[in-house]
């Protein structure tokens, strides 16, 4: 199983990225968001979503999710709702 942070590569296009987000169908599609790193000229790619068995773990925890985001993981959190 993918885990948000990890870095994983997609089995059909090559594709490389870490794992952003998670999408959880109804009908058990799971389907994950992969972001590219940024390339030497500093752009940042687009994220592409592939279903997640079709994805291989490259490096568990590349990312660990929250802890590299100033202000903590409820940095954008709003108690109002």
């Amino acid at each position: 199983m993918v885990s948000l942070g990890d870095l994983v590569r997609d089995n059909v296009s090559g594709f490389k990225g870490i794992a952003v987000s998670r999408h959880i169908y109804l009908n058990g599609c799971n389907r994950i968001s992969v972001q590219p790193l940024v390339d030497k000229k500093g752009i940042h790619p687009e994220s592409i979503t592939f279903d997640e068995p079709q994805l291989v773990v490259l490096k568990k925890g590349k990312i660990l999710p929250g802890l590299q985001v100033p202000g903590g993981t409820d940095k954008y959190m709003d108690e109002g709702r």
